[in-house]
């Protein structure tokens, strides 16, 4: 008997065939958890997926991600993949072809969470600006949340701790599941309407399925357009939903919350004590600094009058006279030494000085000074005065010197 034999081409083509006939793998949704993942530089997404019992490999094309995979893939999450399973003629291989992309689980809720945060925050409703102030110091807490539960308990034991004297008013709401965002809602616009100064919305930890209640749009409008300050405490301190972006101020825990909603009456007390002793200690030294000054001015004031302002004058005037007699002092000193230099320079250039020096003055009979030869001519009578009396002469000659000659 002859047998028939295919090339491996064939059988690969064969076998692709059968997948493509087959309906249920033409348009097929697959959950797994993600392992492998691979970013391409082309843009395509390789990965697997595994559950307890299997793995299948898949593939996502560049042009398929930009539709279909709305977050970033990595190794552990949970997905379903919805696509087809075809084969690879080349490896001889099947595998998943995927054309969206979505999180499994609390990954679409993640995704549903992630969305209505992009919304409102659009709508500004995370604003600062929108953000009340917590009263400092209140009379009445309001408390949306559970009537059991630690959350209850805790806010309780940290109020009577930090002060009895606030009243508490619980709205027993619904946290989770059916009829939660309702109930808490109502709570909200009941507490409102009875004035509380500050309210406090949350619950204890759980899943996200379990906060998921305070993820809803109903509960967030109701927090924002609420006029009394808002306080969320929604699980633990790594829980974070939409209500703790929308409320005034968000606490980490329902205990944290507490801390910060009601004072502490003993540091208040402690504080009123310290101001009271550093009010009596501003008082006594402003009352110092005042003393002091009424003294500096007494003194200034027996500076500024009329007798001591009497007394600085006449000082002032001595002052005066003295440095005036001593100025005038001065001037005539300085007045008989000019006196005394120009006395000497007289007497130097007087004409008995000069006759006790045997210089004689010499006059013409008509008594005018002779003081060249040419005046005089021979026989002529001359006058010589000396210092103690007047010699009558007679010209004998003249001789008259040429320049630069000596006699």
């Amino acid at each position: 008997m002859k047998k028939n034999v295919y090339s491996v081409g064939q059988v690969n083509t064969y076998i692709k065939n059968m997948f493509a006939q087959d309906f249920l793998l033409g348009r097929i949704c697959i959950k797994g958890e993600v392992s492998n993942c691979k970013y391409h530089n082309s843009g395509h997404i390789y990965f697997s997926l595994k559950d307890s019992s299997g793995t299948i490999a898949a593939v996502m094309f560049a042009g398929s991600r930009k539709k279909g995979l709305t977050f970033r893939m990595q190794d552990g999450d949970h997905v379903v993949v919805d696509g087809s399973v075809e084969v690879y003629e080349r490896d001889g291989r099947y595998q998943l072809y995927a054309k969206e992309i979505t999180l499994d689980g609390a990954g679409a809720l993640f995704l549903r969470f992630e969305a209505l945060k992009k919304e409102l925050a659009e709508m500004g409703m995370f604003a600062p600006e929108y953000k009340q102030p917590i009263p400092k110091y209140i009379r009445r807490l309001g408390i949306v949340t559970a009537p059991t539960g630690a959350a209850v308990q805790d806010i309780r034991n940290i109020s009577r701790r930090r002060n009895p004297y606030v009243q508490l008013i619980l709205y027993p709401a619904k946290v989770q599941g059916d009829g939660a965002v309702e109930s808490i809602v109502n709570g909200i616009c009941a507490l409102e309407q009875l004035g509380v100064d500050t309210m406090i919305v949350g619950r204890g930890g759980g899943s996200i399925e379990d906060l998921w209640a305070f993820n809803e749009e109903a509960v967030a409008r109701a927090i924002f357009e609420c006029r009394t300050p808002v306080i969320s405490a929604v699980g633990h301190e790594t829980d974070t939903t939409i209500a703790d972006y929308v409320a005034d101020l968000r606490a980490p825990t329902p205990s944290a919350a507490a801390e910060l909603a009601v004072y502490d009456f003993a540091q208040y007390c402690e504080t009123v004590r310290m101001m009271r002793a550093t009010l009596h200690m501003r008082m006594r030294e402003h009352i110092r600094q005042n003393s002091q000054r009424i003294e500096q001015l007494a003194v200034r004031l027996g500076y500024l009058s009329p007798q001591a302002v009497l007394h600085s004058k006449k000082q002032y005037v001595a002052d005066l006279e003295e440095k005036l007699a001593q100025r005038m002092e001065l001037r005539l000193q300085n007045s008989r030494h000019k006196i005394q230099l120009l006395a000497g320079r007289l007497e130097a250039g007087s004409p008995v000085k000069k006759l006790s020096q045997g210089f004689s003055f010499v006059t013409d009979a008509a008594g005018k000074p002779v003081t060249s030869v040419s005046q005089v001519q021979k026989d002529a009578q001359i006058d010589v005065r000396t210092l103690d009396g007047k010699i009558t002469a007679k010209v004998l000659g003249t001789q008259e010197y040429q320049a630069g000659q000596k006699n």
